[in-house]
């Protein structure tokens, strides 16, 4: 057992370390080395787990989703709203799902890292919470949710990178704000909107919230 949780505890630093090595170079100028030595692992652990620099990428690309959880919340709208905030305010400070977004939008990577993933992913787990809205009356009729849904992904893919470019994603709460302005009024019944939570500092209060209830 204990020989088992150290294992895992070796892949999740491999993983960090390459998450952190990845956004700050992208794939093509990261090498199996830059992450030896940020994981502080040996090369024969590394390939125990990853068994080349794709195998790596890919692990980091599918670790971003998870990045996403936020407690239930009665509106299914504010808890879209949560997950893209909470995922704002995760890049701050999270090298892994940092390495993730940068690896998304890595052109360079080479056709064996599937880019696509991330986005199928985070379609399919805000369609489920957009499915429950329509459900529960809380969608204009004229809402397709699919089109919303990749709307946002795409929205936010763009909004991450530019706020990356121009403050270091210092302000990526208030363009996620931002963005949230201008999407509701054309998706929510209107009874619904001024109830609804899309606030610049919205992801800190959910993840505060989260730590508290141990999270």
């Amino acid at each position: 057992m204990a020989k088992q949780e150290r294992a895992v505890r070796t892949r999740r630093a491999i993983l960090e370390a390459a998450g952190a090595v990845f956004d700050e170079h992208g794939y093509t100028s990261t090498t199996i080395a830059m992450v030896l030595e940020r994981a502080d692992v040996t090369k024969g652990a590394l390939y125990f787990h990853f068994p080349s620099k794709e195998c790596l990428a890919q692990a980091v690309l599918d670790e971003q989703v998870p990045f996403g959880t936020v407690p239930s919340q009665p509106s299914k709208l504010q808890e879209i709203i949560d997950t893209t905030f909470v995922v704002a305010h995760r890049l701050l400070g999270n090298a892994l799902l940092r390495g993730s977004v940068r690896l998304t939008v890595d052109q360079c990577a080479p056709p064996g890292v599937d880019h696509t993933g991330p986005f199928l992913q985070w379609a399919e787990h805000l369609m489920t919470l957009m499915g429950k809205a329509r459900e529960q009356g809380e969608l204009l009729p004229t809402v397709e949710p699919r089109d919303t849904v990749e709307l946002l992904v795409g929205a936010f893919a763009g909004i991450q990178l530019m706020s990356r470019a121009l403050t270091g994603r210092d302000d990526l709460g208030h363009r996620v704000s931002v963005l949230w302005g201008h999407i509701l009024p054309g998706v929510a019944v209107p009874g619904l909107i001024g109830g609804l939570d899309a606030a610049p500092d919205r992801g800190a209060r959910v993840l505060a919230t989260m730590d508290a209830d141990g999270h």
